[in-house]
């Protein structure tokens, strides 16, 4: 094994430490607590929550409360917020260091879903040079002692590209790290991610670690960007999706790049469950769904079940599963409901082999990114710009 491989698998995050160099990016819907345990079951890493308004936050909106609440379990609780105001982002930032509700806390400048870039948060953010550095100067006093990290992407478009000044912007602020979707707004989440501007960003940011996102499918893509861009990290979305055991994989596989343990060893570990072990973990999902729910204005079983729904898919992709099961499952009810359905599967039908993995959840096509009027015509932000801005940030209650 050269030295090259012979480093140590944790990522220094400020004054935290992870364990394998592995981050869950924040997914709306998706990476709630219940989600969050259920890949913790079975790998290691950096969990990190939905992505979290930061209005409603300070608003204190019970939905807002509820996505950032952390299981016990849950002994490094990551929260990820967004926001378009300075101001904002910091109380809300207080509001989650004085009440001692994460241990560490990130900021979303790349979403390029159109609700969030038209109001000129997200992905569309970082052109305003000043509003973006602002945002994370601000964010990094109020969280002190708390490790604060920036998630971005390459820029609006390749004609507007804006991850290096924003990521010098960010280490300069403070930041404790930097992670980059190798994708523009515009892609959105098609086409290859572009590996190269990950190796291009760690060249470029020196002192604080840099972590890589985009197209991490497998524990050995993983690896590769690693090894192809030099970054710290990898971030992984859409790879785990219906596959929590992929934390599994990503843990043996970068303690075998370490040393800790021999490629056969790793591949030994790789987790390919049969059609049973993916009943259960469907199962379990569930379960720590139906806890995470619980206390709304219905059950927190039936929520659970409505939940889960559009999980059926990513879970069973490649196996042979059976219309009406899927069918069945789709339209779930009730836990006693899955059980019956479940029961009727062969549990022993193997792992399906490549039919499992690659690409899942959304991709579809590029598209122009929605930005505010006359976004684009300056790197600064206007007095009336920043006055739309303030009142958009004011008039958002969602969490």
């Amino acid at each position: 094994m050269s030295a090259k491989t012979l480093t140590q698998p944790k990522l220094q995050i400020g004054n935290i430490e992870v364990d394998v160099p592995v981050v869950l990016a924040p997914m709306a819907g998706i990476t709630n607590t219940a989600f969050r345990r259920l890949c913790r079951e079975f790998g290691a890493g950096l969990y990190v929550s939905e992505m979290i308004t930061s209005r409603a936050l300070v608003e204190r909106t019970p939905e807002s409360l509820r996505l950032i609440r952390h299981h016990e379990s849950e002994t490094l609780r990551s929260i990820q917020l967004y926001g378009v105001d300075p101001k904002t982002v910091a109380e809300a930032v207080k509001y989650l260091v004085d009440e001692d509700l994460a241990d560490h806390i990130d900021l979303n400048f790349g979403c390029p879903v159109p609700k969030v870039t038209r109001k000129g948060g997200g992905a569309a953010l970082p052109w305003k040079q000043d509003l973006f550095r602002g945002i994370v100067e601000s964010a990094v006093d109020a969280a002190g002692r708390i490790p604060l990290t920036v998630k971005m992407r390459m820029g609006i478009d390749d004609k507007h590209l804006t991850y290096l000044e924003a990521a010098k912007a960010a280490e300069g602020a403070g930041a404790a790290a930097v992670a980059l979707h190798a994708r523009t707004a515009n892609q959105h989440y098609s086409g290859q991610a572009r590996w190269e501007a990950i190796a291009t960003l760690k060249q470029t940011i020196t002192s604080i670690p840099v972590l890589g996102n985009g197209d991490i499918w497998s524990a050995d893509d993983a690896i590769r960007m690693m090894d192809e861009t030099g970054c710290d990290g990898v971030v992984v979305g859409r790879g785990c999706l219906g596959r929590p055991w992929l934390f599994g994989d990503l843990a043996a596989a970068f303690r075998a790049r370490s040393g800790e343990i021999t490629a056969e060893q790793a591949q030994a570990a790789l987790i390919q469950p049969t059609l049973g072990g993916v009943a259960d973990a469907l199962r379990r999902h569930t379960e720590l769904l139906a806890d995470f729910f619980d206390g709304g204005g219905i059950s927190g079983e039936e929520r659970a079940c409505r939940d889960i729904r559009k999980h059926v898919a990513w879970y069973f992709k490649g196996y042979p599963l059976g219309s009406e099961a899927r069918r069945s499952l789709a339209l779930v009810e009730s836990l006693e409901q899955m059980d019956e359905i479940l029961a009727t599967l062969d549990r022993d039908t193997p792992y399906p082999g490549i039919g499992a993995e690659g690409p899942r959840g959304r991709a579809g096509n590029p598209k122009r990114t929605v930005l505010p009027e006359g976004w684009l015509d300056s790197r600064l932000l206007s007095t009336a710009e920043s006055c739309e801005l303030t009142e958009t940030e004011a008039d958002t209650s969602g969490g």
